[in-house]
């Protein structure tokens, strides 16, 4: 048997915050998360994952594609890949450019700097106060910043110092399936660079970079789920104290250097 030491014994625990109500427009999304976060007792270093759409809906992220007018670049790109006008127009308004357009496919880089389709507008549970209309819902306006307004009065209410992440399904290129990913971060490290450790054997680490918070959100989106589940924030235990707060805005591949986009 090869002379590596065994590692210890370690544990990781996730468990939802229940009692959120469905958000409207104007509602205090924070007061909501910090009662059900008290609810659980935190301790200093857990992290709590919240999922974007309750932000979105308390921040009136709701828009009704009837009263959206296509530009004539709009209209082009939906006739190339079959997609409603006004939902195009929307998806250019919230991104800086498209990766990938394609016959029911639209893929770009949202203005927050992360790769998705559609610009990560959704239609699911996407109607404000039954109110009717073609709505959709975007992306909370700024998700770190949420993410912050949270740890902080979390700090301040609970005294405990703990991590936050903002969480929104978002699919992959290479693979069928959406999975949960950080859009949004405050106190987490976000990426781990172990460039310059070494393996088992001593040899040097040279491209190792871990995406810890995407991967926090990715485990917490199995409880959160993605339909009528009704649990929007997970409260996460057990994760080492991050070696420096690393923004998720860090993992974000330069234009330059993503080969995808």
């Amino acid at each position: 048997m090869a002379d590596v030491p065994l590692p210890h014994s370690r544990q990781l625990s996730f468990q939802t915050l229940p009692g959120i109500a469905m958000l409207e427009p104007g509602d205090d999304w924070v007061a909501a998360v910090l009662h059900a976060v008290a609810a659980a007792g935190p301790n200093d270093g857990d992290i709590v994952v919240v999922a974007s759409k309750p932000i979105s809906r308390a921040q009136d992220r709701f828009v009704d594609l009837d009263g959206v007018q296509p530009s004539a670049d709009a209209l082009d790109l939906a006739n190339r890949v079959d997609k409603d006008p006004a939902l195009v127009q929307l998806i250019l308004d919230e991104s800086t450019q498209v990766s990938r357009a394609s016959s029911g496919v639209l893929i770009v880089r949202h203005r927050l700097g992360h790769v998705c389709a559609n610009a990560g507008i959704d239609s699911s549970n996407a109607r404000p106060n039954s109110t009717a209309g073609r709505w959709v819902i975007l992306l909370p306006s700024s998700p770190s910043a949420a993410a912050a307004d949270l740890r902080h009065a979390i700090r301040a209410r609970l005294r405990r110092d703990v991590g936050v992440i903002v969480s929104d399904s978002l699919g992959r290129p290479f693979r069928l399936g959406s999975v949960g990913t950080a859009i949004g971060t405050a106190g987490v490290e976000s990426l781990r660079d172990r460039r310059g450790s070494t393996d088992l054997h001593g040899r040097t680490l040279e491209h190792t970079e871990v995406a810890v918070a995407d991967a926090i959100a990715a485990a917490a989106d199995l409880l959160a789920g993605q339909a009528d589940e009704a649990t929007p924030a997970v409260l996460v235990r057990g994760m080492q104290a991050p070696r420096r707060l690393v923004a998720i805005e860090a993992t974000h591949r330069a234009a330059d250097r993503d080969l995808y986009a």
